[in-house]
């Protein structure tokens, strides 16, 4: 038969029984369970069996128990501050004024940089994990820039925004009805390889094959953002009669006509503003900014376009067309992915002007 531990009568078992109940922490209820136990008699193997605690454990909160009283029960984690950071307040605000700028080699921030850079500081050597750890620990994370012209304005491209809803207000207005709201962008595939990352297993390299030719075809793809609905066409160039054409066959794909009437936002391409450009009854031109792709929902659709083709090499461009048109299909029975992707947050859902 097990020994029986003896704890020290610092407060009642009844008491002992309050807190152990009453304990909202989990180390601590747990901590109360096992010395309420063995006050009550239980032996160190009872109580192993009813707590799930192994015995050296439970040795060890009877032990800090009888030597600490009350106060010794408790998760000591929530006390325990951690160690004196490397960094003191001002020294990290000199940190994050340093990576606003270039580092001293004149090339970009990386963990063993920022190591190095607090080595100088404390005059002793920093191990390059710390670097990264402070580089995470100040909220800085590796992101690619989104693309912004240097010729863009943003006021433009602000006031644009509003003036798109007010363009289907007034339209709604004068038509006696409301708009479909769509847009529309043309995308050039290719048989240059399209690389980019994807998931391996750690242990092998990747390899992708690479062909390089210059053969090339032009997708125009239109998105309604409201709905996800999206109608694809596939071509070998883009000019001004092809581009009349596509309106023609989007229109009747659509139903668009004056008694169904649409809003049509497009980029300025030279063969989308020329005058020779036909335009089908019901369907009305939205012109973004200059310098502005970022405005274009449409601009979404390749890279879930380009899915279909990355890292793969292709024998000539009819097999290309081939995966392009087969991605195209998929694509137009998951409205609910186009969505998702082209629904900006400031891009008009519905029209509310009265008529």
């Amino acid at each position: 038969m097990g020994k029986r531990l003896s704890i020290k009568e610092h407060i009642s078992v009844q008491e002992m029984e309050k807190l152990y109940r009453g304990a909202k922490d989990v180390v601590e209820r747990s901590q109360w369970q096992i010395v309420w136990l063995l006050a009550k008699g239980s032996k160190s193997e009872e109580v192993a069996i009813m707590t799930g605690y192994g015995l050296q454990w439970i040795r060890a909160i009877a032990q800090r128990f009888n030597k600490g009283g009350p106060e010794a029960i408790g998760d000591g984690r929530h006390q325990n501050q951690g160690g004196k950071p490397l960094l003191d307040d001002q020294q990290q605000a000199l940190l994050v004024q340093a990576l606003e700028g270039d580092p001293p080699d004149g090339g970009r921030w990386s963990g063993p940089k920022v190591a190095l850079w607090m080595s100088e500081v404390l005059g002793r050597s920093v191990s390059p994990q710390r670097g990264w750890e402070y580089l995470r620990g100040l909220e800085y994370k590796i992101k690619v820039p989104r693309p912004s012209h240097a010729l863009a304005s943003e006021f433009e491209q602000q006031e644009w925004k509003k003036k798109l809803q007010q363009r289907l207000q007034e339209l709604e207005i004068k038509l006696g009805q409301s708009l479909r709201l769509w847009t529309m962008d043309e995308h050039r595939v290719s048989l240059k390889p399209v690389i980019r990352r994807d998931w391996f297993p750690w242990w092998e390299v990747p390899i992708a094959p690479v062909y390089w030719r210059f053969e090339w075809c032009w997708v125009y793809g239109f998105v309604e953002p409201s709905s996800g609905e999206s109608e694809w066409w596939l071509f070998d160039r883009v000019e001004t009669r092809i581009m009349s054409l596509i309106l023609q066959a989007f229109a009747q794909a659509e139903g668009i006509n004056r008694e169904h009437p649409a809003l049509l936002v497009l980029d300025r391409a030279g063969w989308h503003i020329t005058d020779n450009l036909e335009i089908p009854p019901g369907l009305f031109l939205e012109f973004l900014p200059a310098y502005s792709p970022e405005l274009q929902p449409a601009e979404r659709l390749w890279p879930l376009l380009d899915e279909s083709i990355m890292n793969k090499v292709f024998e000539s461009l009819e097999e290309l067309k081939q995966v392009i048109c087969n991605r195209c299909c998929q694509l137009i029975r998951q409205p609910e992915i186009l969505r998702a992707v082209t629904q900006f947050h400031w891009w008009p859902s519905t029209i509310t002007c009265d008529v």
